[in-house]
């Protein structure tokens, strides 16, 4: 059976501080291989740096989320680039826009993403892309950035199957994770069918989205299970081919040798 590659989470949250040491322990146990954790503030980029040095098989990607970006100076902006260009930090994210909550003003968000663009750009490093409630201004951006040169993933995929063509286009990957399995989630189930399967990754943002049957309780690389049990019916293939074909587009999407 093919080992699953968790390509987004958040271990460095603070939902893990009780036993953060025996869940990572036991995920290779249980068949994660590979976990990327992601930064999204500048304390969580520390923590992510942390983790990445403590286990073989946690790498880390280091960015500043949109709702986070009211932080960045041009001196935490260099801190940034010098991270980023670790080996074992495998992409520059998260990064993007959210237009959920009034803060940050759209304004600094749209500065940052392009600065993290650019950065991403500079060192050869894939992004990992939030957007939420944003879908045209992060085209517009990613577009203004030819960000098709850069490539990356768009995470936890929440647009509809004819914006999806539009970062197919770019050669941008997809993180599906476990709101694949909600029961409304309508919208993501046509757009996860449409995708072609050589542009799907497997995510669990956790420690939220878990999937069901553990809906609202902190999620983790375990439950990723079900989100390919999901997939494998949408698809019409079996778990083992969407296992199979995950992983080698995970590989490719962080530029990791097989």
């Amino acid at each position: 059976m093919t080992a699953i590659f968790d390509t987004h989470a958040h271990y460095d949250d603070d939902a893990f501080n009780e036993d953060r040491e025996q869940l990572l322990a036991a995920l290779p146990g249980q068949g994660i291989a590979r976990v990327v954790d992601v930064g999204a503030s500048l304390a969580s980029c520390r923590k992510v740096l942390e983790l990445m040095e403590q286990y073989d098989y946690i790498y880390g990607a280091i960015g500043v989320h949109p709702s986070e970006t009211a932080e960045l100076t041009e001196e935490s902006y260099s801190w940034l680039k010098e991270q980023c260009q670790k080996e074992k930090c495998l992409a520059v994210g998260e990064i993007g826009l959210d237009y959920y909550w009034p803060e940050p003003d759209h304004e600094t968000q749209k500065k940052w993403f392009l600065r993290q663009l650019d950065l991403a750009r500079e060192i050869k490093k894939p992004v990992i892309i939030h957007s939420r409630d944003a879908a045209k201004d992060t085209v517009d951006l990613m577009t203004e950035a030819h960000a098709e040169e850069i490539g990356g993933v768009i995470h936890c995929y929440s647009y509809t199957k004819e914006t999806a063509k539009i970062f197919l286009d770019m050669g941008f990957y997809f993180g599906i994770g476990g709101v694949l399995t909600f029961k409304n989630a309508k919208k993501l189930k046509e757009a996860v069918e449409y995708i072609p399967m050589d542009r799907i990754v497997l995510e669990t943002d956790c420690p939220y989205l878990a999937p069901e049957p553990n809906r609202g309780k902190r999620n983790s690389s375990l439950n990723i299970p079900y989100v390919i049990a999901a997939m494998a019916q949408i698809k019409g293939i079996t778990e083992e081919e969407v296992r199979k074909a995950a992983w080698d587009n995970s590989l490719r999407l962080y530029h990791i040798e097989k």
